[in-house]
């Protein structure tokens, strides 16, 4: 099998599903109108709601939901062979991440810009929201605390990534004062700002910058564990203009460039894919396929984490409604997209199975550096790039989804501190709330584990945590497409797999907790089991509700 035919048909499929499925679900079924006053206008504070260009709120949603978790979960579950991978990430981003991605963005913006877990108090009761909350709030905690392990551990890794990654702060504070303070138009402050990103990546190849074994005491990683958690909870705090948005959406122009440029190697190179499309000689160890490959790959197939950002974030900057198209399910395209380049690159990257074979020789082998090794032989293959700047470009890759994940996590595990304060009657001011979030995910990462590492204790709970959560997301939006009179089954059918995969991956890691006497994971396991559990169960009771011929439908504007 050649790599391109992979290429072809993974891009010509994702193409097509939001070309037309996306039409049909925006007319059908959300039934967009341009003429809808999004939060972004009727909450206008310039912080948090601020009506923005889709391309740049594009920018922002595709680099916040495409973190670490795209290229580690394709890249782990190759194991299993390239054809399940393949198949999951192609038709999971066109009926399951793109109906869960724009429907969450929709239902946040029909309704003043609410959180999917406050939403769920409207839609299904305020126990099932406070149990969402609940599964939000040790999502994120897992997500901030181990993206800082996967950047500080590349980091170190790739030390000519250290200029890029820092020095696209700087482009990104440049280009929002270019953009919202002079109004200069997109065009050249976006050609420019990418040129030079990918200056300081050549800078960078040349200028590695490598941290003494000890600084005030700290290992090089835990340096900059510390340093990325005091940027990010910086970056949480500043008016989403400044430098959340203008980050987001320049580090997502260098990202499709880059995601370009392997394309472009994989078509001149042709790289023929030397791991089999069913591996029946998996190492001893590795789990079945079904369900823990539906949880391994979750962002890059669907992923709760972009109900989070798509109503956190997205919905208090959209434009317009009719916008949410492009916005929500086209960022799913791109970060389908990004799975399917690392799948070909952790393939098709090794000259032959032997070499594949010994890099996966145990379950979690392969991961970033799989990546990172593979694609670096394609774009040395295909472009003729010296070997150590291929290597540069694709860590620096990783590392920015990485971190603009970040910046958009801690806000949103802000606003959820926020969200639980006021349930509690208490009023938490922004500040507050940002130390409290950073205070639990640096008690996490330094407080249990070595060196700041505590964050991948628990990341083993992360795939299924998520998929439980996009499930839990779409019981919401099912209900309220059911209590609007809309077809449902373009819902329904994605959130009923999702939803057993995810409790039957939970059920199984319970048993193997148990065996491990990991006792933290296993009191987790069960929190989250029986949280998603009873928030799945309020929402069946609400939709069997919702059904009944007595039943009125919504009558507020909000959801019309």
């Amino acid at each position: 099998m050649n790599s391109i035919v992979l290429m072809i048909v993974g891009l010509a499929a994702m193409s097509a599903g939001y070309l037309f499925y996306s039409k049909y679900i925006g007319q059908r079924i959300y039934r967009l109108d341009a003429s809808f006053r999004t939060p972004a206008h009727e909450f206008n504070d310039g912080v948090d709601y601020v009506p923005t260009n889709k391309f740049v709120l594009w920018g922002h949603h595709f680099t916040s939901v495409a973190g670490a978790a795209p290229i580690v979960g394709p890249a782990i579950a190759v194991i299993w062979g390239w054809g399940p991978a393949f198949l999951w990430v192609t038709l999971g981003t066109i009926f399951f991440a793109g109906v869960h991605d724009f429907g969450a963005l929709w239902a946040s913006a029909r309704n003043k810009g609410k959180s999917i877990g406050i939403l769920a108090g409207s839609v299904i009761g305020a126990r099932g929201r406070n149990l969402f909350l609940v599964v939000i709030f040790l999502l994120l905690l897992m997500v901030n605390a181990a993206f800082a392990v996967v950047i500080s551990n590349l980091l170190v890794s790739t030390p000519t990534s250290v200029i890029p990654t820092w020095g696209a702060i700087l482009v990104a504070l440049v280009i929002g004062q270019l953009f919202y303070r002079f109004k200069v138009g997109l065009l050249w402050p976006s050609v420019v700002g990418v040129i030079v990103l990918y200056a300081l990546i050549i800078v960078g190849n040349s200028y590695p910058v490598v941290l003494p074994e000890s600084i005030l005491g700290l290992s090089p990683r835990s340096f900059w564990i510390l340093l990325l958690f005091t940027y990010a909870g910086i970056a949480s705090l500043l008016p989403v203009w400044v430098l959340l948005q203008p980050r987001d959406y320049i580090n997502g122009l260098q990202l499709f460039v880059g995601l370009g440029l392997l394309y472009v190697a994989v078509l001149i190179a042709s790289p023929d894919v030397v791991a089999p499309a069913f591996n029946d000689a998996v190492p001893e160890g590795t789990p079945s396929l079904v369900p823990l490959l539906f949880v391994t790959i979750a962002c890059g197939a669907i992923s709760g984490f972009h109900g989070l950002v798509a109503s956190g974030t997205t919905s208090k900057q959209l434009d317009k409604e009719t916008d949410a198209r492009f916005v929500g399910y086209f960022g799913a395209v791109g970060e389908g997209m990004l799975s399917l380049a690392t799948i070909i690159c952790c393939t098709a990257g090794f000259a032959t199975l032997v070499d594949w074979q010994a890099v996966y020789t145990q379950f979690g082998g392969g991961g970033v550096n799989a990546f990172v090794a593979g694609g670096d032989a394609i774009l040395v293959a295909g472009l003729g790039l010296p070997a150590d700047l291929g290597a540069t470009i694709l860590a620096t890759m990783a590392i920015l989804f990485a971190a603009t994940t970040m910046d958009t996590g801690l806000r949103l595990q802000r606003y959820v501190v926020q969200e639980a304060g006021e349930l509690a009657g208490w009023k938490i001011n922004g500040v507050v709330g940002t130390l409290i979030a950073l205070g639990i995910c640096l008690a996490l990462a330094f407080g249990v584990g070595e060196g700041g590492t505590g964050g991948m204790i628990i990341w083993p709970l992360f795939g299924t945590t998520n998929q439980l959560l996009a499930g839990l997301t779409l019981s919401i939006i099912a209900v309220i497409l059911i209590k609007l009179r809309r077809p449902v089954w373009m819902v329904v059918i994605p959130l009923a797999f999702l939803l057993t995969m995810s409790i039957i991956a939970l059920v199984v890691q319970l048993g193997e907790f148990y065996r491990q006497e990991n006792w933290l994971l296993l009191v987790m396991d069960v929190v989250i089991l029986v949280a998603a559990l009873w928030v799945a169960l309020e929402a069946a009771i609400a939709m069997r509700r919702s059904r009944r011929a007595d039943a009125a439908p919504f009558k507020d504007e909000t959801y019309g």
